[in-house]
């Protein structure tokens, strides 16, 4: 019953904050204040969650290789190994993401990092548009795929 009435508040087109009061309101009336017991513990497991920290970490990581000479550098010696190979640039990169997705585990910390000096060291090299992006984007999705067990 409390989903039915969160989803009907949901698609009422109120704000999901409101949606959310309401379906917390709708369970106090309906299973008393010890339903919300729990509520702080989750919180708190959710915002300790690792993939939290490693994003913004990750993209700052990004930010510092696109604006440094290290990315245009990398990818300057990747083109002059593999312009001989079709496609060659394009697959270096999304093997460059299958790498750092191994190491951060993290999709959108991925295509951020690797897309912020990707892309337009791509753009230089004569790389279409599409196909830049569409790399980036393919290689982003490893690091969903490619997961660290932690010992």
């Amino acid at each position: 019953m409390i989903l039915v009435v969160t989803l009907v508040v949901l698609f009422s087109g109120l704000p999901i904050a409101g949606a959310d009061a309401g379906a917390v309101g709708f369970l106090l009336l309906l299973k008393g204040p010890a339903a919300l017991a729990n509520v702080p513990i989750l919180m708190m497991d959710e915002l300790s969650s690792f993939a939290l920290l490693t994003i913004p970490l990750f993209v700052l990581l990004g930010a510092a290789i696109g604006s440094s000479a290290a990315g245009k550098d990398i990818y300057e010696s990747l083109h002059r190994w593999l312009a001989r190979v079709p496609g060659g640039l394009v697959i270096a990169n999304i093997l460059a993401c299958g790498v750092f997705s191994a190491i951060c585990g993290s999709s959108p910390a991925t295509a951020a990092a690797i897309g912020k000096a990707g892309v337009p060291e791509m753009l230089r090299r004569g790389v279409s548009p599409a196909m830049a992006t569409g790399s980036i984007c393919a290689g982003g999705t490893l690091g969903i795929l490619i997961r660290r067990r932690s010992p």
